[in-house]
């Protein structure tokens, strides 16, 4: 009972107390995305301060290199609007199955 009660008189301060021009979904849309554009600039910088010996290794960071500064691909254009992939084609029905 103890923290219903409790639960219940914070509620109400909170509604009594809270900014009232305050949006909360554009702030925390804000926050997330420069919680992503942080991570994502961080592990750029990260691959491309480690040393490496290797042709595969040297074409990674090379792409991120390319990819810091734009945007990726999936994210510009859906896959259902990128025409340069074929569609898959089914195999044709065995003619013995009709």
């Amino acid at each position: 009972m103890f923290l219903l009660r409790s639960a219940f008189w914070l509620t109400v301060m909170f509604l009594i107390i809270a900014p009232k021009d305050f949006d909360l979904g554009k702030t925390a849309g804000e926050a997330s995305r420069l919680a992503l554009e942080a991570g994502r600039q961080a592990v750029v910088t990260e691959v491309l301060a480690s040393d490496c010996d290797s042709l595969q290794c040297s074409g990674g960071k090379a792409a991120l290199t390319v990819l810091s500064g734009n945007k990726l691909p999936s994210v510009d254009m859906p896959m259902q609007l990128n025409s340069s992939m074929p569609v898959p084609l089914p195999r044709p029905r065995p003619d013995r199955m009709g």
